[in-house]
């Protein structure tokens, strides 16, 4: 039943693998066994693989650019191709939007926003969630979400904001250790030259004034230096691109931002609540 759900909920890249993978497996006049014994998987990995009934994992297209690629670099170039593929569906138009972004500027409200995610926190975020998933959908999508961290080193480099409400930093997901190590690696990302992370703290409503209460959005601006929200709720999702309202947007993030602590005190609050967690 899994391996048929597969076939029906395989995304293009998916379905451009497995056509590649046969197409040059019989120009070549090799068997799937013989590909299988090439690669180090079974002649039946290689079947399922090639019907979409189980998608190429990204180890399994490194082996294939190395036995039957040709020096194309086709299998290669898929990876990326597949890892968007494994995102959620609300998160799939958003997703190429965000590695080709000029500058992100996200405030999040309840967890680390994925991008600064470590994989034990993601592991621990998306495995507690409902319904539950399989430990093979858990891996690709926690694959997925880390794969996004390579925006931080981008050539060109892209501009990138977090501003993270204080009480998701003191929730903990999966254990204390992990919310400590998820802290810790905030605290390295926020030292970044391209990366600011600010805090706004718990106790903000008690000044009269929360720009943030209406809840998470990201900011971005794009390759064609066109500015979009991204807003998503329940894992429903939205873009926004008309002017008047990414402007509205805009100008409560610019309000949440001044609201925050500044980039050297939200990193030295990280790093006192990194420090007080097991002791």
């Amino acid at each position: 039943m899994a391996r048929a759900a597969n076939k029906a909920q395989a995304g293009g890249a998916a379905r451009m693998v497995a056509a590649l993978a046969k197409a040059l497996r019989e120009q070549l006049g090799l068997t799937q066994e013989e590909v299988g014994r090439m690669t180090g998987y079974t002649a039946s990995a290689i079947s399922a693989m090639e019907t979409c009934a189980q998608p190429a994992s990204d180890a399994m297209l490194v082996a294939l650019e190395k036995a039957i690629g040709g020096g194309l670099g086709l299998f290669e170039k898929a990876r990326k191709l597949m890892l968007m593929d494994k995102y959620p569906p609300q998160f799939k138009d958003f997703a190429p939007m965000e590695a080709e972004a000029v500058t992100l500027s996200s405030y999040q409200t309840y967890v680390v926003g994925g991008l600064f995610q470590t994989p034990d926190y993601a592991r621990a975020l998306i495995g507690g969630g409902y319904p539950k998933l399989t430990e093979e959908e858990l891996d690709e999508l926690v694959q997925a979400r880390i794969a996004r961290r390579a925006l931080f080193d981008r050539t060109p480099a892209a501009l990138i904001e977090l501003i993270v409400d204080e009480t998701a930093l003191k929730r903990p997901f999966g254990s204390w250790e992990i919310q400590k190590a998820q802290l810790l690696s905030l605290a390295e990302d926020a030292q970044r030259d391209n990366v600011s992370v600010q805090v706004i703290e718990k106790n903000r409503g008690l000044k009269g004034s929360h720009a943030g209460a209406h809840g998470d959005m990201v900011l971005v601006e794009t390759k064609d230096h066109e500015h979009v929200v991204y807003l998503e709720i329940t894992n429903q999702s939205l873009l926004v691109s008309e002017p008047p309202i990414v402007a509205q947007h805009a100008h409560r993030y610019a309000k949440i931002r001044s609201q925050a602590l500044s980039p050297e005190d939200s990193l030295s609050l990280i790093r006192e609540l990194a420090g007080e967690i097991g002791t």
